[in-house]
């Protein structure tokens, strides 16, 4: 294969575990020219793979006309083979846009999306449940591979940021709370009480908050070891959760990212489950999943968290 058209425009954890995927690909196939259909707002991502050769714009938000442009722009190219791993009606629709002898889809995909395909990979063996990123591991055998992963997840620098040498420190006690998610349901409501017990019970550590969303603390914080970061662009974010630090947060595309980046993880779950979504894979050194009490994430004690904290920042690795 000389040249692959992966699609997969969303979301951020998603495309996390598609890069790894075709990181794996990428270094088995060097010659290979891979493309890459994304959402604007995360190109950013994208763009710092150092194997993903051309990005190609999914402007959701411009409407239907917009979208056909893009598919009048697919139509125009060839390519060995397509990878639709999102498995949704417009990735469908691209797939069948794109013209290549071989288009493999999802096993789950949805919205018809399956009637663009000529091929289809695999479910993962076994009775599952299956994470998030195994179902898509089977795509690398439409290339006669093995499925496997190369961690950390290789990236691209990218831009200085001032905060940068706020993690020049130890990761063990250098801690990212990530406090946002895509639903409020998967939203843990006491990250104020962790950090006051993190600064009460760990000598010399150091706390950032990040968020999509602007916010601040509602308990007293040590200002010179404390970064409050919320609201950032995605870009920022994207550069943040990957520095030397360990991640505590919901399910999340950032707790994804950190996980791929080779962080500690610690993540934390309600109506989800870590089996499907948690920091991959669940069961590494650096990784811990803490789940609500009935899948509440309201009665999750912070002293409990705080607990599992510190068993994952003293693991041998």
């Amino acid at each position: 294969m000389q040249s692959l058209l992966v699609i997969k425009p969303s979301s951020l954890g998603d495309i996390v575990h598609a890069l790894q995927v075709v990181q794996t690909l990428a270094k088995e196939r060097p010659a290979c020219r891979i493309s890459w259909v994304v959402r604007e707002r995360f190109a950013g991502l994208v763009r710092a793979a150092p194997f993903v050769h051309e990005v190609i714009i999914f402007r959701r938000r411009d409407g239907w006309r917009e979208f056909g442009q893009l598919l009048r722009q697919l139509w125009q190219r060839r390519f060995d083979a397509v990878w639709d791993m999102q498995g949704l009606l417009r990735s469908g629709l691209m797939t069948g846009a794109a013209r290549a002898p071989a288009k493999w889809g999802r096993p789950d995909a949805r919205e018809g999306a399956g009637f663009f395909y000529n091929r289809r990979v695999n479910r993962p063996e076994g009775p599952g449940p299956h994470h998030a990123l195994e179902i898509l591991l089977p795509f690398l055998r439409a290339d006669g591979m093995t499925p496997r992963l190369d961690f950390p997840l290789e990236l691209r620098a990218g831009q200085a940021y001032p905060w940068q040498g706020f993690f020049a420190g130890d990761p063990c006690s250098t801690f990212l709370i990530f406090t946002d998610s895509r639903g409020a349901e998967k939203e843990w409501p006491r990250f104020n009480e962790l950090t006051a017990l993190i600064f009460s019970a760990i000598t010399d550590s150091r706390v950032a908050w990040c968020a999509a969303k602007p916010g601040k603390p509602e308990v007293a914080v040590p200002t010179e070891r404390f970064l409050n970061l919320t609201g950032c662009s995605m870009d920022q974010m994207i550069a943040l959760v990957r520095q030397p630090a360990t991640f505590i947060g919901n399910d999340s595309g950032p707790m994804h990212l950190s996980a791929a980046s080779g962080n500690r993880v610690l993540a934390l779950f309600g109506p989800t489950s870590p089996r499907r979504f948690g920091p991959f894979p669940l069961e590494a050194g650096k990784h811990c999943a803490v789940e609500a009490p009935g899948g509440r994430l309201d009665r999750l004690d912070p002293a409990v968290v705080l607990v599992a904290l510190q068993e994952l920042r003293t693991r041998p690795l």
